[in-house]
């Protein structure tokens, strides 16, 4: 049987800290990581300036930069929920079963323990650099120390698609 582990997020954006995750989820044994963006419903906003489908583009971009096969990793989306054991019932329903969640978040970590499943905590990895919230403060500042904290494809990506400008326009006080 498949042993599979699941990664919650927002992923505002997929950075390195969320790819050692992956790279250590595989180290720990698991089959397969469940990669599951949370917040699907919002975007645009300062908190949350990507799209669902573009924080997957930037996780399975990630996940090739870093030679991670993508047969062993599953992607899915979940709109923005209230955490509680039922909701974690809710977010089970969205991917195949999994062995595992892998999460430091205390109120997540007790809705699926509660809903039977086993939590894993993991290592801290570089979290003052590798912080969704700090990255998007870069962006916002037009800082280019930004592109140290994803893998090289994010980077284009993310350009591509105007991400600065439009993390920069989000976060301006006109």
């Amino acid at each position: 049987m498949v042993e599979r582990a699941l990664i919650y997020g927002r992923f505002q954006p997929f950075h390195l800290g969320h790819l050692s995750l992956v790279k250590w989820s595989f180290e720990q044994g698991f089959d397969e990581v469940a990669i599951l963006v949370g917040m699907a419903s919002e975007n645009y906003t300062p908190r949350n300036p990507f799209t669902a489908g573009e924080r997957i583009e930037m996780a399975r971009l990630s996940l090739k930069d870093s030679g991670i096969p993508l047969d062993k990793v599953i992607t899915a989306t979940i709109p923005t929920l209230e955490i509680s054991i039922g909701c974690a019932y809710y977010v089970l329903s969205y991917i195949p079963k999994v062995k595992a969640i892998l999460t430091r978040n205390p109120v997540i970590s007790k809705a699926f323990a509660d809903a039977g499943i086993e939590v894993i905590t993991p290592p801290i990895f570089n979290r003052n650099e590798w912080r969704g919230q700090y990255i998007r403060e870069l962006m916002a500042k037009n800082d280019s120390k930004w592109k140290n904290y994803v893998t090289p494809s994010v980077v284009s990506y993310i350009e591509e698609i105007n991400g600065i400008e439009r993390v920069r326009k989000i976060n301006s006080e006109d």
